[in-house]
């Protein structure tokens, strides 16, 4: 959630991204009020992506993260983690990136609305 979230909405510096914290991760739109079963999945699936590292001692996370060779375990481990946030946010898969980020945007959107009330 926050990858996709950070690919719409930090700058860029040539082809890099230019992370921000004022910018994208202040602004990032948590889930509201997951469950602390869902959390407990989180946790859980984290630590299978931490266990899945672990398994490669001598390679740097530029070497496990390469898309072209990253380890069929990191890469099983990190899907399931991403399955396990999307619960956070509601219950349904998300079928693409695209409802992804139209849901983040409409979160987003419920959080700042009250704050765009003007006070009478």
């Amino acid at each position: 959630m926050h990858m996709i979230w950070m690919r719409y909405i930090c700058g860029r510096l040539e082809s890099r991204f230019r992370y921000s914290n004022d910018i994208v991760y202040n602004n990032f739109p948590w889930p509201d009020k997951p469950s602390d079963k869902n959390m407990k999945l989180v946790e859980q699936a984290a630590q299978r992506v931490l266990d899945a590292r672990k398994e490669f001692p001598d390679s740097s996370l530029a070497d496990l993260y390469d898309p072209l060779s990253m380890p069929p375990a990191l890469v099983k481990a990190h899907k399931e983690l991403d399955k396990s946030v999307d619960l956070c946010y509601r219950p349904q898969a998300f079928i693409d990136e695209m409802k992804r980020i139209e849901y983040l945007f409409d979160l987003y959107r419920k959080y700042i609305e009250p704050l765009l009330k003007k006070k009478k």
